[in-house]
């Protein structure tokens, strides 16, 4: 087989199908257990479905990925720690979707687990600049003497890598809150990345990456057919912390594509910004959840669920494009552009909120 295809379509549809398997099964478990959400007994501010529905959507991306990667992957220190990992945010987000735990204990084990990819040495090394060149992140060094090896912590590398990866988890997971929304924006981001990591296709170090990312997106794929409207289960922060996670760690590997990551995601990340932001200033813990996210204000202007999802998935694809099609100077500029909108946005909804008062 063309090795292209190879690292492509065998790892997506392998963990399609397995997620299509391993879905209604959770469902079944989870529902048969109790372990759903029901809005009525445990109302939560962010939560907007009206019937019982259970979580755990990370169990099948959890045993989608691990599967497909064991089957197709010669095992290393990096993807080992990645297992980990995984395995330590698939046990802590499934404790979370049959009963809720701290925000506070949920972002300590987002840097336990982030502490482990980085002690594996997945680090960042350098990011583009937009401006031109790149900023090397790789000095200063610490170098130190353990079991008989010299071994060096990059400080700003790791540094990074230690906000980067938590910041992910939870803006996915805040984004989260409209059937089949996030679901779809994570296969199309997983997907973007294995692309551009097909870009480097003659490194054959690339291929791992490009592999663990047409894995995790046909993982999501294969829970977004169950999680689009109306849905049978919702991610919960099992799959979406796993989401962070894995992007965070592809976009890492993939040759530092953090800044094309940054652009696909785009709109959940300004969206996070704004309402830590939003939190902070007025005094409030930015971790508890609320409705103040842009699906909740797009669901207040009458938007349908099916609606503001694919409204998701449509700018993840175009941004998408972008992240594929330009270079550094133009993605900051596609940014600050939706910057700039978002922030019309809120400010129109703000002036329409108090005028109706």
């Amino acid at each position: 087989m063309n090795p292209v295809a190879m690292i492509t379509a065998v790892p997506f549809l392998l963990a399609l199908v397995i997620s299509l398997l391993l879905t209604p099964l959770t469902i079944v478990v989870f529902k048969k257990r109790g372990w759903v959400v029901d809005p009525v007994k445990t109302p939560h501010p962010a939560h907007i479905h009206k019937i019982p529905v259970p979580k755990g959507g990370g169990v099948p991306i959890f045993f989608a990925v691990a599967l497909t990667v064991m089957f197709l992957l010669k095992p290393d220190s990096h993807l080992l720690a990645i297992g980990i990992a995984g395995l330590l945010t698939l046990i802590v987000g499934v404790v979370d979707d049959i009963r809720s735990s701290s925000p506070y204990v949920r972002l300590g084990m987002n840097f336990l687990v982030t502490l482990i990819i980085v002690g594996s040495g997945i680090g960042i090394a350098y990011i583009t600049n937009p401006l031109g060149g790149v900023i090397d992140l790789s000095w200063p060094r610490w170098g130190f003497e353990f079991l008989g090896e010299h071994r060096e912590i990059w400080i700003l590398a790791d540094i990074f890598a230690l906000l980067w990866i938590p910041s992910l988890m939870n803006a996915i997971n805040w984004s989260s809150g409209v059937d089949g929304q996030i679901s779809g924006v994570i296969t199309i981001a997983a997907t973007v990345l294995g692309l551009i990591s097909l870009n480097f296709s003659a490194d054959i170090t690339q291929w791992p990456v490009a592999t663990l990312a047409f894995a995790t997106a046909g993982a999501f794929a294969g829970l977004t057919v169950f999680h689009f409207y109306p849905q049978k289960i919702m991610p919960g922060y099992s799959a979406t912390s796993l989401a962070g996670l894995l992007l965070g760690v592809i976009s890492i590997l993939a040759t530092a594509k953090v800044g094309a990551l940054i652009i696909v995601l785009g709109i959940p990340l300004i969206d996070f910004l704004y309402i830590l932001l939003k939190r902070i200033i007025s005094g409030k813990s930015p971790v508890w959840g609320d409705k103040s996210h842009l699906h909740h204000k797009l669901l207040d202007m009458g938007w349908g669920k099916r609606r503001v999802s694919l409204f998701y998935w449509f700018a993840a694809v175009v941004l998408g494009v972008a992240a594929l099609s330009f270079e550094a100077r133009t993605k900051l500029i596609i940014m600050i552009g939706l910057v700039i909108l978002m922030t019309g946005f809120i400010l129109w909804q703000y002036s329409s909120h108090y005028s109706k008062q």
